[in-house]
């Protein structure tokens, strides 16, 4: 049975992995595309190059933060194995919330409306998820449960060895894909002020987390519920929360492109 090479090539005697090419990929595209949006948006493209400078690092280091505050047993365990981030264990609700806290601090310091940048860089998150989704494929991680499925992939399974199971990483790459779509549709068609894309995204992902996630066999723990659906329903309700907020106060946001 096929497994995938983790490897990606070696050159010079370093080992790069497809994690590590897919994770850097999605941040380059993911830049790309919101300094093609940001004049659309009245913002600086050089911003948006800040952003991506102080973000990368800050999501890095907050994703596996996250990741190993809720798996502190094993890392207690082995703590060499916390800082070695190509073997995988990186949660993106961590690295959603650092990434969030980089942009309310800079469109702080520069002056400028946090939802309208949020707006810039939101259709860059869902496209960047679903391309460095494919990094578990490789490290062969966030996979679901056994099936017959005829989509079912085949895992080294450390405790049962070669088994079918769920390609959760890939109903999350397209459920991804479909809010990536879903959010310029939204965006062309339905959005009345800034900030909308910012809270239908973090709706939209959450839901179909939320039923993903329970498919998984690793999934993360708290207190015997799992921790992603814990925090997809309060961002499910932050979304429709968002939403409302703004619908309500429209008058007030509908010219808040920029603060200065």
């Amino acid at each position: 049975m096929y497994t995938p090479d983790p490897i990606a090539f070696t050159a010079f005697g370093l080992v790069v992995r497809w994690y590590g090419v897919l994770i850097a990929s999605a941040l380059l595209i993911g830049l790309l595309l919101a300094i093609k949006r940001s004049p659309k948006y009245g913002i600086n493209p050089d911003l948006v190059m800040d952003f991506f400078l102080y973000m990368t690092p800050a999501v890095i280091i907050g994703a596996r933060l996250y990741y190993v505050i809720f798996s502190f047993d094993y890392y207690a365990a082995h703590p060499q194995e916390i800082f070695a981030t190509w073997h995988g264990g990186l949660a993106i609700h961590g690295g959603i919330i650092a990434g969030v806290i980089v942009a309310l601090v800079l469109c702080r310091v520069k002056k400028i409306s946090f939802f309208a940048f949020s707006d810039v860089l939101i259709p860059a998150l869902p496209l960047g998820q679903a391309i460095g989704r494919w990094g578990n494929y490789f490290n062969q991680e966030a996979y679901g449960s056994q099936t017959d499925l005829p989509w079912a992939i085949t895992v080294n399974d450390v405790a049962l060895g070669m088994i079918k199971v769920h390609p959760t990483f890939l109903y999350e790459s397209i459920w991804n894909l479909l809010t990536f779509g879903f959010i310029f549709f939204y965006e062309d068609k339905i959005k009345k002020v800034d900030g909308e894309l910012f809270f239908v995204y973090l709706g939209l992902y959450s839901v179909g987390r939320f039923f993903i996630e329970g498919l998984r066999t690793d999934s993360l723990m708290f207190m015997g519920l799992r921790t992603a659906q814990l925090i997809s329903l309060a961002l499910i309700a932050v979304g429709v929360g968002g939403l409302w907020y703004l619908r309500k106060n429209e008058d007030r946001f509908a010219n808040s492109l920029i603060k200065n």
